[in-house]
């Protein structure tokens, strides 16, 4: 039994130690390609100005229905 503990010590100790030095080493190897530059920025402002918009506009439409629907009496 002590020569079976000792071999799954070893067979433990000999894939820890793999996969330390792939984790280790495995990533250098497709580093060594340079790195793509940042991509341009794809909005210029137009777009953040047309959600302010539709928001505004949204809000413009709920106050109108608030404002119209007070002028309509509850009995008729």
């Amino acid at each position: 039994m002590a020569i079976n503990g000792s071999f799954n010590n070893v067979v433990f100790g000999f894939f820890a130690a793999f996969a330390l030095i792939f984790s280790i080493f495995l990533p250098t190897v497709q580093a060594q390609q340079p790195f793509a530059p940042a991509p341009a920025p794809a909005s210029d402002g137009t777009t953040i100005d047309q959600g302010i918009a539709y928001v505004l506009m949204l809000l413009a439409l709920a106050v109108t229905y608030l404002i119209h629907s007070a002028d309509v009496p509850l009995g008729v």
